[in-house]
């Protein structure tokens, strides 16, 4: 697998996961992970697999609207597999109070290449700022 190839497809990737979170496309957002994907929140239970998923991003897009803005530090890729360490601003407004919150937070994508298509196979973020 050539890595100089395979860069620019997982950039695309989380670019397009922020999209179709961005956007609250569910369907998107969960297919941006392979079938036992696993996202692990901070402060938050982690959900695994595709109904797990589902039903975790539809509990937080139905609390609030959520605007993530990645910037890429690193992708390293080792076969079928990659991560890519991120950082983000997130900018959250809770549907039941309108209160708005700003986030600074660092991720790391755990990525697997199936089929020729690279997806999310664990997703771990953790908060470092918060702003109301």
């Amino acid at each position: 697998m050539e890595t100089q190839q395979e860069q620019p497809a997982i950039e695309k990737l989380i670019f397009s996961f922020s999209d179709a979170f961005n956007a609250t496309d569910i369907s998107k957002t969960v297919a941006s992970f392979t079938s036992d994907g696993v996202n692990m929140p901070n402060n938050g239970p982690a959900a695994k697999g595709t109904e797990q998923l589902t039903k975790a991003f539809e509990v937080l897009f139905n609390f609030a609207d959520i605007n993530i803005q990645y910037v890429i530090d690193e992708i390293n890729i080792s076969g079928e597999y990659a991560f890519a360490r991120t950082n983000s601003k997130v900018t959250t407004i809770v549907k039941a109070s309108g209160d708005q919150i700003f986030l600074e937070n660092k991720e790391l994508f755990v990525l697997r290449n199936q089929h020729g298509e690279w997806k999310i196979s664990h997703y771990i973020f953790n908060n470092t700022k918060t702003t109301k």
